[in-house]
């Protein structure tokens, strides 16, 4: 099948939240869509650099040494490959994006918070990157979490349900188009011809 639409987790989150009700505007996605740039907050800026000192070691000082020792012990032994791109493509949809890290078995993604309740990535379309990972032997998706006081680890099978991502992938492609008039970054559309996963290699999801 052709490929007519490239998504990426984040966004497709974004449009999760849009859906459920959540204070989040049509424009707001639209925005999203589009990457109009926004401010980063010191929250993000906070969680970048924390998993620069997780994986790299960079101004670990920042951050309790403890939660850094928590963190780690749960990474897998040996890291074999981080910042890794992964595609799936589904129906006539490139998905694509970057995990952090991914051991023999695990993928691992690190998550920073204000305020951790559990299960907040059960529906997460980052849970999508076990099927792009599959090929590799990656059998488990992990989420690593911290709000600075404590350490949570959400974990995901291949077997784990993932019809509410795929329903709304289906529900976004029709919000697209649309809208398709107001949407400028037209890359998230693939036109004839395109070499849609070469293109997404290229180009990193903000």
């Amino acid at each position: 099948m052709d490929i007519n639409y490239r998504f990426y987790p984040s966004l497709l989150n974004v449009f999760s939240r849009y859906m459920s009700g959540s204070n989040f505007s049509a424009q707001d996605l639209i925005d999203s869509v589009n990457r109009v740039p926004t401010p980063t907050t010191a929250a993000q800026e906070r969680g970048t650099s924390f998993e620069e000192a997780v994986i790299k070691g960079t101004d670990e000082e920042r951050f309790n040494p403890d939660i850094l020792k928590k963190v780690r012990k749960l990474l897998p032994r040996p890291i074999v490959d981080t910042q890794v791109y992964c595609q799936w493509q589904i129906d006539d949809v490139l998905f694509y994006g970057y995990v952090d890290l991914i051991g023999t078995f695990k993928a691992v993604d690190l998550k920073t918070t204000a305020s951790y309740q559990p299960g907040r990535f059960v529906h997460n379309h980052q849970n999508l990157y076990l099927h792009a990972l599959k090929r590799k032997g990656i059998k488990l998706m992990e989420y690593v979490i911290t709000d600075f006081s404590d350490v949570y680890v959400e974990s995901y099978t291949l077997t784990h349900p993932i019809d509410r991502q795929l329903e709304e992938i289906r529900q976004f492609k029709a919000f697209l188009e649309e809208h398709r008039p107001l949407i400028t970054d037209k890359k998230i559309f693939v036109a004839p011809g395109d070499d849609a996963s070469q293109s997404t290699a290229r180009r990193r999801p903000s």
